[in-house]
């Protein structure tokens, strides 16, 4: 699977999809057009680990509804993606069987050596 889970209006994330130049066969997601379904986040969790790594501590809302203050389940964490795409930390690259979670430097040096040794 090549895939990748982002938002638009983003300009991190169109940054980040204009520096990976990526092949034809890649789908791409915005979450804010076309939302996770619950399907999409399990698998999506299958390969992460959990969905505390695929939740978004630094969304605005998290703050602003006091979640920052509370104990979250991994059942809380799912609910809250699904809820709403702010939650979901991006972009979210899938790879074959590999997941890269985030904008961090590191991270997105991680796709683009991996999408580099497949050519």
């Amino acid at each position: 699977m090549k895939k990748i889970y982002f938002l638009k209006t983003c300009s991190t994330c169109q940054r980040i999809l204009k520096s990976l130049n990526l092949s034809s066969d890649f789908q791409i997601q915005d979450i804010k057009e076309t939302p996770l379904t619950a399907e999409d986040l399990e698998k999506l969790k299958s390969i992460a680990g959990s969905y505390e790594d695929l939740f978004s501590k630094r969304a605005k809302l998290y703050k602003e509804i006091g979640l920052k203050n509370e104990k979250l389940s991994e059942r809380d964490y799912r609910n809250y993606i699904l809820e709403h795409y702010t939650f979901l930390k991006r972009p979210v690259i899938v790879y074959g069987q590999e997941i890269f979670i985030g904008n961090s430097s590191k991270t997105i040096e991680k796709v683009k050596i991996a999408i580099s040794n497949e050519k």
